[in-house]
């Protein structure tokens, strides 16, 4: 599931991955390329929402679109409706073109208060699939983050939960597991963005039982091919024959 704000990155459901555009396509870019695509299918008596790939989540079962929408840098902005208008028009169109993965983290300014306050004036948070992360050290630290991630997306539970750059993973991913127990999150994970924590990663998702892991993997950076990929098919495969 690639995270369309940050354009080498992919997120893998254990097991399932999806190649995304390079670095060479802007993000302006490939929206404008979706619009299009969305404008030949109504011509032709079909929408986009109707013809974007989607992907099952092995665990689940649970369809969800390929193409994700990331906000790093791009969703950190003021109060200003100047600067939001048209983050509001993008978050609109993306969803009316299927989409409704939506990326977040602490560690991306205002990003979760921008998602939060937009989604609400849309009336679209039951149409999202919200997912954000823990970055901070100590239980509870990560219970207190987590908490304002909440209330900044403005939502009752997070679709997915990950702890970004395996920051205390053992610490939160036990309260994490917790959460899913309550009903607070859906779906667990964790992230890393550099090709240098690869060794790490792979040792978390071997002995971690996760269901999403969340990666630097492109045309431009392929080392996640060699390792990391095939790991997480055996580990979704030996999951679905038990």
């Amino acid at each position: 599931m690639l995270i369309f704000g940050s354009l080498r990155t992919d997120m893998v459901s254990m097991g399932k991955r999806h190649d995304g555009p390079t670095d060479n396509i802007s993000r302006r870019d490939f929206l404008g390329m979706m619009i299009a695509a969305g404008a030949v299918g109504i011509g032709s008596g079909t929408t986009m929402a109707e013809t974007i790939m989607r992907r099952a989540i092995p665990r689940s079962g649970e369809s969800l679109p390929v193409i994700g929408l990331g906000t790093w840098q791009t969703f950190d902005v003021g109060p200003i409706a100047a600067e939001r208008e048209p983050l509001r028009h993008v978050l609109g169109d993306f969803i009316k073109l299927g989409g409704s993965v939506v990326d977040s983290s602490p560690m991306y300014g205002r990003s979760e208060d921008v998602v939060g306050d937009l989604a609400a004036e849309l009336s679209a948070h039951k149409k999202l699939f919200l997912a954000t992360k823990v970055w901070t050290s100590g239980r509870e630290e990560g219970i207190r983050q987590m908490e304002q991630s909440l209330a900044k997306l403005r939502a009752s539970r997070i679709d997915l939960m990950q702890v970004h750059n395996l920051v205390d993973y053992r610490t939160h991913l036990a309260t994490l597991r917790r959460w899913k127990e309550q009903g607070r999150v859906r779906y667990i994970g964790v992230t890393h963005y550099t090709e240098s924590a690869y060794d790490d990663l792979a040792k978390v998702i071997q002995s971690e039982e996760l269901d999403f892991v969340q990666l630097n993997y492109s045309v431009a950076e392929r080392t996640a091919e060699r390792r990391l990929l095939p790991l997480a098919a055996e580990l979704v495969y030996r999951f679905i024959e038990i």
